[in-house]
């Protein structure tokens, strides 16, 4: 496999990326038009559950590929993700059942398409990641969320309500996967040496990452279930729709620069051996100034005209949305940052650190957000989320920049690390 260098991989995805987010946010006005909030609000909680499930629809193993150099072992590791894959989607199936009968509405039954759909796209992404097939990523991107939005907006002139929000970004997903991994599945199977190990050597070579990252990544995902249940029964589906269409806007900077950069960091910290090394820990202190210079501006414009932004880009009703986005603006910034560094534990073989540390992130992010709605609403919840997530994310970025180089990647001051709450 041909190295890419870091900066040449991030623009290339950057790029991508661009292109990707610019028709979700220039759309996000006109669908903010098209669906109602309660609309946004059951879509937004269909999704966290889809998302939720979706994650670890693979157990992680997908996330071992970028690691692994052997192209029989690669193949291998993508037949047991296919394996896992089905058996999940078959479980979601059952749950999309029970959901619809409890609910009285037919929005459930789309849980196995998009979980399959979101499982397949995430194996496709890390096989072309493995590749450094960065054109092929920034195209998929393009495709996944700029063409989910453009059927979005297709589907909202079509009347089709919470469906047509669910089925829209589903069908790109598919097109998304179709782009990455049907080039590059035959060239592995024609590289490799010799037949691909058993099922059961390859799962427990790997075992690390459904023992240590699915967990940490169930509960990631889990956290935004619970934010939107939260504020579902609290304040309505309305404002959980204000909830994530806040997020969704307040995060696409996140989603941009740091998929972007994680995706060209992690092969790049994969490939200088196991463990952190000096030359990886350099580069991530660099990854993180660079991000904190480039979150400061976003936090201080939230600030000063967060309310009015959101007033003129959705409408009058929506200012609250922007009061919501000025009290999180802090929690975004840090995010910002943090976003693109969950794949350095990984990397580093530092996956029962990162666990142990997302979870007491996770927990204090959904308490921050539960005590804040009861003292103060969604503004109330925002500032509240921004005091304790800047304090979680601060020891975290400390806890990285001072990595120790021994083998061992354990350090001794702190019991948990992650990417905490997302």
């Amino acid at each position: 496999m041909a190295r890419a260098g870091l900066l040449p991989a991030t623009l290339t995805l950057l790029a991508g990326g661009v292109l990707a987010q610019a028709l979700p946010l220039l759309l996000g006005p006109w669908l903010a038009r098209l669906y109602s909030p309660q609309e946004f609000g059951v879509y937004h909680l269909f999704a966290a559950v889809a998302a939720n499930l979706a994650v670890v629809a693979c157990a992680r193993y997908e996330f071992a590929l970028p690691l692994v150099r052997d192209e029989a072992q690669a193949v291998a590791l993508r037949r047991l993700c296919l394996w896992l894959l089905a058996a999940v989607v078959v479980l979601c199936a059952l749950i999309g059942v029970a959901w619809a009968l409890v609910q009285a509405q037919a929005f459930p039954l789309w849980l196995p398409a998009a979980v399959g759909a979101l499982g397949l796209l995430s194996l496709a992404t890390l096989w072309a990641t493995r590749e450094q097939r960065f054109a092929a990523l920034a195209a998929s991107r393009v495709l996944q969320h700029g063409g989910g939005a453009l059927a979005q907006a297709g589907a909202g002139l079509a009347q089709m309500g919470v469906h047509g929000l669910i089925a829209a970004p589903v069908a790109a997903a598919v097109a998304a996967t179709a782009v990455l991994r049907l080039p590059t599945v035959a060239g592995a199977v024609e590289r490799a040496s010799g037949p691909p190990p058993g099922l059961r050597e390859v799962a427990r070579r790997h075992r690390d990452f459904p023992l240590l990252n699915t967990p940490h990544a169930f509960l990631g995902a889990l956290q935004d279930t619970l934010s939107v249940a939260l504020v579902t029964a609290y304040l309505g589906a309305a404002a959980a729709g204000a909830w994530g269409l806040a997020l969704r806007y307040l995060k696409a900077p996140a989603t941009l620069v740091g998929g972007a950069l994680s995706q060209a960091l992690y092969p790049r910290l994969a490939a200088s051996g196991e463990g952190a090394t000096a030359q990886g820990r350099a580069v991530v202190r660099q990854a993180m100034l660079t991000l904190a210079a480039l979150a400061t501006p976003l936090v201080v414009a939230l600030w000063l005209w967060g309310p009015p932004l959101f007033a003129w880009a959705f409408g009058e009703p929506w200012r609250p949305a922007g009061e919501l986005a000025r009290s999180l603006a802090l929690y975004i910034g840090v995010h910002f940052v943090a976003s693109p560094l969950g794949v350095v534990t990984l990397a580093w073989r530092a996956q029962a650190w990162a666990l142990k540390l997302a979870l007491l992130g996770q927990v204090a992010f959904v308490a921050a957000l539960a005590a804040g709605l009861h003292l103060g609403g969604l503004t109330g919840a925002g500032w509240v989320v921004s005091g304790v997530t800047a304090v979680y994310f601060g020891w975290y970025f400390w806890c990285l920049a001072t990595w120790p180089t021994d083998p061992a990647p354990v350090p001794a001051a702190p019991s948990a690390a992650g990417e905490g709450a997302a």
